[in-house]
């Protein structure tokens, strides 16, 4: 099952897809009330959807069409949405996989990058046995949910940023119980928008480059994440196609299990304050920037994986230059 959701005449509902077969749900009109609910009655969101009934069927292309669909999940306090991710954590292509294999674990250690040491560390104990705790992941902060546009809707650059490009990846989709407990919702495709070009510079500017908009969606994932998932990742520039790849993700593409992920996620206090969302973005092996594609204002990103439903599209638009003056009180 998948989840949506959309602006109505009389506010928002959500819409669930099943066996090619879409409904507006009945009952609760976000998906973050119906997390709740499910978190509340001890039971699934599936379960949660069909019990909460049918308002009538429901053209999840046409609404897109229309400008009208959501993030998925939002919170109605956009400071209680929190966007991290984890970085270094993919295999990389089936072409390029065994060369970077042999590059990290057969090369000395004093020869290696602190980002290739990180990746070789993913590689020998990213995938812990159940119960286990594995290595550490790259762990970056993004923004919270007033950084996050809604799918179809521009991805804004800043004016000062050196790039705006994409990053075609996989999230996970978490609410805290009232006792603090995450409980997984679902997962998403989302773009994890970023200055690869701030990035490039130097190795500790990488929180600088991911302090950017990101966008998530349009349907959310209900269940386990597919072990092997493939996808395309595309920019549109007007009729023609400046990019066209293919992306893999899913664990027998990453160097880090899941679960390895949201426990060095989770395991900070912080990070598990009753009510708030999480949206943790698990990373990525292709770029157009790798592939020396510079976007430009007006282009169209699309990422598309056929167990997600709809492609998450979003154009690339750039701000207008803000003077910040501080004020002594």
């Amino acid at each position: 099952m998948r989840l949506m959701q959309v602006k109505t005449g009389k506010g928002r509902q959500v819409v669930a897809t099943e066996r090619n077969r879409s409904w507006f749900v009945g009952r609760y009109k976000t998906v973050y009330d119906i997390a709740n609910a499910a978190i509340r009655n001890k039971t699934t969101i599936a379960r949660t959807v069909k019990a909460a009934g049918e308002k009538g069927a429901a053209d999840p292309v046409a609404l897109y069409k229309a400008g009208r669909v959501l993030p998925p999940i939002d919170h109605p306090d956009p400071a209680h949405l929190y966007v991290t991710g984890t970085g270094l954590s993919h295999l990389g292509s089936a072409a390029t996989r065994d060369s970077m294999h042999a590059k990290v674990t057969g090369a000395a250690e004093e020869l290696l990058t602190d980002s290739m040491k990180m990746f070789r560390q993913g590689l020998e104990g990213g995938k812990p046995a159940p119960g286990q705790t594995g290595v550490q992941p790259e762990w970056f902060y993004k923004g919270d949910g007033s950084f996050v546009a809604a799918p179809g809707k521009p991805l804004v650059s800043p004016a000062f940023a050196l790039d705006g490009g994409e990053e075609p990846e996989v999230a996970g989709i978490y609410v805290v119980g009232k006792d603090g407990q995450p409980f997984r919702v679902g997962f998403a495709l989302l773009n994890e928008f970023s200055d690869h070009v701030t990035e490039r510079q130097n190795y500790l500017l990488l929180a600088h480059s991911k302090l950017r908009p990101c966008s998530y969606g349009p349907e959310l994932l209900l269940g386990g994440l597919p072990e092997d998932i493939r996808g395309t990742s595309k920019i549109r520039r007007g009729k023609e196609l400046s990019f066209d790849q293919p992306f893999l993700t899913g664990e027998a593409n990453m160097s880090h299990s899941v679960a390895n992920l949201e426990a060095h996620h989770f395991k900070y206090e912080w990070f598990r304050r009753p009510g708030d969302i999480h949206v943790h973005t698990f990373g990525t092996a292709t770029l157009s920037f790798a592939s020396g594609v510079t976007a430009r204002p007006g282009d169209v990103f699309e990422i598309e994986a056929p167990e997600f439903g709809l492609p998450l599209r979003n154009p690339l638009a750039v701000d207008k230059p803000h003077k910040v003056r501080i004020r002594q009180l």
